[in-house]
């Protein structure tokens, strides 16, 4: 179902000569050069409601992955708020089926897409290059593959197929954006994890699972653990720079395709498929409704840095809130050594960007 709009609540932004005098960032482009106030959350005046979201017009939102599954409900939901939306995919056929589905639902989107492959890291620069925004207001790490049996495989690069393309380009493409995201006022970086993650640890000694026990499913979680880790570090280093930019981390609980809505001829669900699905209704939701955590976490003007956002009922389906942060990912030693190590993989600087 299309968003609603009301008006907006934007932040107030600094004086045009203010600005002006600011100097810019070594590596931000002279189109995006024009810093403006931090945002300060107002209280809202009534509850939060996934069909009637604020209004983001004026605002720039790219979801990596948004041609299918969560990825695209949450471009047609942010689309639905009247904001500029750029979906990022490795296949432009697809993407360009998806914007005409989202087209279709939410009459006068804003709505383009760019060729964006994360398991090309040398491809990424240019792909940031051709978002040709003067600032980003969010960017939702959301693409992802995940491989169901063996063998083991691997990206150009030579990384692992699943922590290569799940985390590590989330993590460089996150450092190209920065200029972009450093430009907004309140810019957000939005990392989709997965409830997999929550029962995965990570082995730090051997990231890209190169062991003789290779587990798709396991290696597939810990690449989802590895992102949210990097979400919450990423916040915890925004904040010690003085940077405006705030990382949040979200999961959409239990989404299966059974019980996700028809966007057709993206996706297409039989009413045998609907029947089925009904008896996991109890305790999962479509692909639409997990979507609901990772939006609220890009609008909500009470949603701060360092949060994480699920569904309400026992993380798994409901309406979308805050929870609290899962004990493991609260490990400041893991996190640092993982974005040590990622930092050498992708040949990134530590500060990735914002320092």
């Amino acid at each position: 179902m299309p968003a609603e709009t009301q008006p907006p609540n934007r932040p107030q932004h600094a004086n045009r000569s203010e600005r002006a005098n600011r100097p810019r960032h070594p590596n931000q482009p002279e189109h995006a050069s024009r810093p403006q106030a931090p945002f300060r959350p107002q209280p809202s005046s009534r509850p939060w409601d996934v069909h009637r979201l604020p209004s983001a017009e004026g605002k720039s939102f790219l979801v990596t992955g948004g041609n299918a599954g969560i990825g695209y409900f949450v471009a047609e939901q942010l689309a639905g708020t009247g904001a500029t939306v750029v979906l990022g995919s490795r296949d432009p056929a697809k993407a360009e089926v998806a914007e005409a589905c989202i087209r279709a639902r939410v009459p006068g989107a804003r709505v383009r897409h760019i060729r964006l492959d994360l398991a090309d890291l040398g491809s990424l620069k240019a792909a940031a290059d051709t978002l040709a925004l003067d600032h980003l207001d969010a960017v939702v790490h959301n693409a992802g593959v995940a491989l169901d049996d063996p063998p083991r495989r691997e990206t150009g690069d030579g990384h692992e197929l699943m922590f290569g393309t799940n985390h590590l380009g989330h993590f460089a493409l996150t450092g190209w954006l920065a200029p972009l995201l450093a430009a907004a006022p309140a810019a957000r970086v939005v990392t989709v994890g997965s409830f997999a993650a929550k029962s995965e640890r990570l082995d730090l000694d051997d990231l890209q699972s190169t062991g003789d026990d290779y587990r798709p499913k396991r290696t597939y979680g810990r690449s989802k653990l590895a992102q949210m880790y990097f979400g919450l570090d990423l916040d915890r280093r925004l904040r010690a720079t003085g940077s405006t930019v705030r990382s949040l981390v979200a999961h959409p609980g239990g989404a299966l395709d059974s019980l996700t809505p028809s966007r057709p001829p993206l996706h297409v669900r039989t009413s045998g498929e609907r029947l089925r699905g009904l008896p996991a209704g109890l305790l999962v939701q479509g692909k639409d409704a997990g979507a609901w955590p990772v939006v609220r976490a890009v609008l909500d003007p009470m949603a701060t840095g360092g949060q994480l956002w699920g569904p309400r009922v026992f993380g798994l389906r409901g309406m979308p809130r805050t929870e609290p942060v899962w004990s493991h990912l609260d490990d400041g030693a893991v996190a640092a050594r993982l974005w040590d190590a990622c930092c050498e993989l992708v040949g990134a600087d530590p500060g990735l960007g914002f320092a």
